[in-house]
């Protein structure tokens, strides 16, 4: 630190204090801290299941996933109520859900976690309480049958239960499957931890800046660009943390359609 008896040297020494504050703090306001993710308290929905105990009628989905086994999921997801599928943006979100109120329920099993894969679509042909167990504004969870019995007996048909957000655990990184063609990149996002779901993501070719891309539809962004014969990279925003990670040359200069391109890094 220069002397105080040195008026220049000084004055030149705060200037740049200043000046470095000031790149600091405008740092920080472009990009805010990410939101520490928690589980949320518990709440009251009703649940039902789908399929038999193969959990083959669950595969694909409205998130886009695809092969759920091959994919990570396997047979511990659900089909969200509109209420809660948010547009697709609740897509990979994990809750832990527990039987109450019933004699169907299974005793000493605290709860099951599941991850949303599906929509639940509305049945105004029913009324709400008899069969359209998931027209808004009903929170309701479609389990695979496989999940829906580790907390219940099938029988019971629809359960009450309390439920709560909680952060997805994830085994290695985030999995990008590729579609679209030479003009339009469409990318389905798998195996996303800590809130699961994505908010906005941009891909960035080696030979371009970030782009940014539009959400398509579920779990599933796209870019209508010329990406070929360059390698890939994505920045990714998570819809409930808020936290930005970059995945640097997930996908090779050579990539193509119909691929899944791993990254080694996933959210907290």
């Amino acid at each position: 630190m220069p002397s105080s008896s040195d008026p220049w040297s000084f004055k030149f020494f705060s200037m740049a204090l200043v000046t470095l504050s000031m790149i600091v703090f405008d740092l920080s306001a472009a990009n805010p801290s990410p939101i520490m993710f928690h589980p949320s308290p518990w709440s009251l929905a009703h649940a039902t299941f789908y399929g038999d105990e193969t959990a083959s009628e669950t595969m694909g989905g409205a998130c886009g996933y695809g092969n759920l086994f091959s994919n990570g999921y396997g047979t511990d997801t659900a089909a969200l109520s509109t209420t809660l599928f948010n547009n697709g943006f609740a897509c990979g979100t994990c809750y832990q859900i527990k039987c109450v109120q019933s004699p169907w329920c299974y005793a000493g099993v605290p709860y099951t976690t599941v991850t949303a894969t599906n929509l639940c679509p509305p049945n105004w042909g029913q009324d709400s309480n008899t069969g359209g167990w998931c027209n808004p504004p009903r929170v309701h969870f479609d389990m695979s049958k496989p999940a829906f019995m580790k907390i219940a007996q099938w029988k019971a048909g629809v359960v009450t239960v309390m439920y709560r957000r909680v952060p997805c655990v994830a085994q290695g990184g985030i999995r990008f499957y590729f579609q679209g063609n030479g003009y339009w990149l469409l990318v389905s996002v798998m195996n996303v931890g800590g809130g699961g779901d994505i908010a906005q993501m941009w891909v960035r070719g080696s030979k371009t800046g970030w782009i940014s891309m539009s959400h398509n539809w579920g779990a599933t962004f796209q870019a209508f660009a010329t990406l070929g014969g360059q390698s890939l990279s994505f920045k990714l925003t998570s819809y409930t943390s808020k936290e930005t990670i970059i995945a640097w040359n997930v996908a090779p200069a050579n990539w193509n359609v119909g691929s899944t391109y791993t990254t080694y890094v996933n959210f907290h």
